[in-house]
C-alpha cells in the first residue's frame, strides 16, 4: 500500500512541476508559493512523497519554493474556510489532495491554478469539463475514470483469457457510483459483473 501511495504522490509532484516551470519562466527570481489543501493532515495524508518528488525536481520548501499547508483534521465542514484562507495567501498554485477536497479549492478561486489528485471521476463530480480538456483553472490526476474502466476489463480479459467473472469491491459512500462503462455489454461480452453495494 505504501508503494502505491508513493507512486501516486510522485505523479502529483510531476503534475505540479509543469505549472511551476511555467511560473519560473514568467517571473524569474520570484520564489513560487504552493498552497496544499488536505482533508486530514500532512502526517496522515501521504504528501511526503509529493514533497520528496518536488525536491527531486529542484523545488525545496523554504529555498526554491514556499509551501503553505491547510488541513481540515478530518472535518469536511472546515474545507471551504481553509480553501478561502489559502486563496487569500495568493499562492501561485494550489494542490488539492482528494475528490472531497478539490471542489472546495475550485469554489474558492477561478484564477489560481489548481492541481488536484482525486480518486473519483473528475468529470462526473463536476470538477472539470473533460479529462482531455479540463478547462478553467483545474487540472490533475484521477485514479478512477469511468471511460477507462471498460478498457481495464478488456486488458484483464486479454491477459487472462480464461477469466469469466470479475468481482468489484466498492464503497457505496464513495463520491462515484460504480463505473458504468466497465459493465460488460454487447453479444461478445461473456464476463459477469458482480457488484455488491451492501455494506
Amino acid at each position: 500500500m505504501e508503494a502505491r501511495r508513493r507512486f501516486i504522490a510522485a505523479l502529483g509532484a510531476t503534475a505540479l512541476a509543469t505549472p511551476l516551470r511555467a511560473f519560473a519562466q514568467q517571473t524569474p527570481g520570484k520564489i513560487p508559493r504552493i498552497g496544499i489543501l488536505l482533508f486530514n493532515s500532512p502526517q496522515i495524508d501521504p504528501v511526503t512523497p509529493l514533497i520528496e518528488g518536488l525536491q527531486a525536481l529542484g523545488y525545496v520548501d523554504g529555498k526554491t519554493v514556499k509551501i503553505e499547508y491547510r488541513y481540515a483534521d478530518g472535518k469536511s465542514e472546515r474545507l471551504p474556510a481553509l480553501a478561502a484562507e489559502l486563496v487569500q495567501l495568493k499562492p501561485d498554485l494550489i494542490f488539492a489532495y482528494g475528490g472531497d477536497v478539490a471542489p472546495h479549492a475550485k469554489q474558492a478561486t477561478n484564477s489560481i491554478p489548481i492541481v488536484a489528485l482525486v480518486s473519483n471521476d473528475p468529470v462526473q463530480s463536476g470538477l472539470v469539463a473533460s479529462v482531455g480538456r479540463p478547462g478553467a483553472n483545474v487540472t490533475g490526476i484521477t485514479l478512477i475514470y469511468d471511460e477507462l474502466a471498460g478498457k481495464v476489463l478488456e486488458l484483464l480479459k486479454e491477459a487472462v483469457p480464461e477469466i469469466s467473472r470479475v468481482a468489484v469491491l466498492w464503497n457505496p459512500n464513495h463520491a462515484d457510483p460504480v463505473p458504468n462503462s466497465a459493465r460488460p455489454s454487447g453479444p461478445q461480452s461473456r464476463m459477469a459483473w458482480d457488484c455488491n453495494r451492501s455494506r
